[in-house]
């Protein structure tokens, strides 16, 4: 119901709203004429006299501010003279003299730093507060200095402190939970990142972890480099979306799957087909990006694949940037994508650099302008690895205090001249097929190896390998065939690719078996072996040698 609509049906309402118009006082007696009993009854009537009300005068202030439980006290003057405290004020810090120096005899305020304050309240006649001070003796509190008119010149301020002591440790309590729960986050963070980059023959690698500011939780930033065998290497980048213990952990399961998904020597768009399922069993609700490129030296080249993530930076030999383009599917974890591999060029004399968003990404930034400022900042990165990776934090200005975790990775293709030079050589043979090969591959092999300067039992037992490999290949494999020899300063590697995609695997022979034998045979002798699939449907198989160390 409209309480006003019904209310000015009531007679005599429209005279008391023509007297309120008009200005015209209306006695009491004038107010109850003409007014319903009942609705006079309901609402009661107003009292003809209000009984006094004491003024502030009549109260006692001093035994109001006497038995306040905070801390009053009340200093006059330029100098602050103690003119009054409170009995809380005695019972906190002992009684104080009146007349004398606040400076002199409150220590309390000079650890509270308030002597500073009260100056400023006694020129400015403004308030000012000061929150959760702590005193040498433990306490905390919050302090409020007024100014307070006196009659006699000078004035003065009127100190008023609440006990936070409670408030104040539990809040340190929390904090340093929240910190016992950052260094947990950071400590399983670390420690599941390598703790030693491998270092390949044919390349130069360093990377930089940096977790972000006190106030910015630890994420799930990651890197790791794997050796894939026959001189070939995974470089692998990711970051898992989201924050503290959870995240890191998400991070080193995907790291885990990513070393164990390596060994199979896939492409990389297959890795992260693999991983793309893997993270939505781990944890649907956590998203993950991640690269994962591979280096051939024999090609020259990154093979890369990405999930969502930013693109990869290549510096050549002059200076010039260039940026990984597309194929680049969507985060790890989101299902129903395929993924793809692309190619970059990695020549001699270039610098390869695989980083997280934290290293570019700033708040109200378009991300485009923290790309462009990376590529400005790798163009003039020269040095050894290390090198450009700190000049790159320091140039995209990364402190200790930034809000995201960083991650940057490193990649420097050497270019060789000189003695370091004479140590890294490449032979190859195409084998045409027919009862020739077999033999026109082990006088290939044995002359290399001669020329190499190889110990007489290593250039056996590459001779011997290479020989192996060759009639596998011609028995189960289809042309075309090609023989290849590569010496680094710390491994020879033999390869034999043809265009037969069945991979061949070691087994136990029996006595009486008159084949099978070559894949144990080479596994035996050499310090380790492997085949992949090749691109175009055929497979490559090889065998390493680790050299003497010089």
């Amino acid at each position: 119901m409209n309480f006003t609509r019904w209310s000015a049906r009531l007679p005599g309402t429209q005279r008391r709203a023509a007297a309120r118009r008009t200005g015209l006082g209306i006695s009491p007696a004038q107010r109850g004429e003409g007014s319903v009993p009942a609705a006079r009854g309901e609402f009661g009537r107003c009292p003809e006299s209000l009984p006094d009300v004491p003024a502030l005068d009549d109260f006692s202030v001093r035994e109001i501010l006497g038995d306040l439980p905070a801390l009053v006290a009340l200093v006059h003057g330029p100098e602050h003279r103690v003119a009054y405290v409170n009995d809380a004020y005695a019972a906190a810090f002992g009684p104080r003299p009146a007349g004398s120096a606040a400076a002199d005899v409150c220590p309390e305020l000079t650890e509270l730093g308030l002597l500073p304050l009260m100056d400023q309240v006694l020129r400015s006649g403004k308030s000012r507060t000061v929150k959760s001070r702590k005193v040498r003796g433990g306490g905390s509190y919050t302090v409020t200095c007024l100014p307070a008119e006196s009659p006699k010149e000078g004035g003065g301020v009127l100190v008023f402190a609440a006990d936070v002591t409670d408030h104040a440790e539990a809040a340190e309590r929390l904090r340093a939970s929240e910190r016992r729960h950052r260094e947990t986050a950071v400590t399983l963070q670390r420690s599941l990142l390598p703790q030693e980059l491998e270092q390949p023959d044919d390349l130069r690698i360093a990377a930089t972890y940096q977790p972000g500011g006190t106030d910015a939780a630890v994420g799930g930033d990651w890197y790791d480099v794997i050796t894939l065998g026959a001189g070939r290497t995974a470089l692998v980048i990711g970051d898992v979306m989201g924050r503290g213990v959870r995240a890191a952990a998400v991070m080193g399961q995907l790291r885990t799957a990513v070393r164990a998904y390596a060994r199979l020597d896939l492409p990389p768009h297959e890795v992260l087909q693999l991983l793309d399922g893997l993270a939505a069993e781990i944890d649907a609700s956590q998203i993950a990006t991640c690269v994962y490129a591979v280096h051939d030296p024999n090609e020259g080249r990154l093979v890369y694949a990405s999930a969502g993530h930013l693109p990869i930076m290549v510096r050549d030999a002059d200076g010039t940037v260039r940026r990984a383009e597309e194929p680049t599917g969507p985060p790890l974890g989101t299902g129903g994508w395929l993924h793809s591999s692309g190619v970059i060029a990695l020549p001699p004399g270039s610098s390869a650099v695989l980083y997280t968003d934290g290293l570019i990404e700033r708040r109200g930034e378009d991300i485009d302008e923290g790309v462009a400022a990376l590529e400005r900042a790798l163009s003039g990165a020269t040095g050894t690895p290390q090198v450009v990776c700190d000049r790159l934090i320091r140039s995209l200005g990364v402190t200790a205090e930034h809000d995201d975790d960083v991650a940057v990775l490193v990649v420097q293709h050497p270019t060789r001249t000189g003695p370091s030079a004479e140590l890294f050589h490449n032979a190859g043979l195409e084998l045409l097929g027919g009862i020739e090969a077999a033999p026109r591959a082990r006088a290939f092999a044995s002359g290399v190896l001669a020329s190499w300067r190889f110990s007489p039992e290593l250039h056996d037992l590459g001779v011997l390998a290479a020989s192996e490999l060759v009639a596998n290949s011609l028995q189960h494999g289809t042309p075309p065939m090609r023989l290849g020899l590569r010496r680094t300063d710390r491994r020879l590697i033999i390869e034999v690719t043809d265009g037969d995609d069945h991979l061949p695997r070691r087994r136990r022979a029996e006595t009486e078996d008159e084949a099978g034998r070559g894949i144990s045979i080479v596994a035996t002798i050499a310090s380790s072996w492997g085949s992949r699939r090749t691109p175009g449907g055929g497979k490559a198989v090889w065998c390493e040698f680790a050299l003497p160390a010089a």
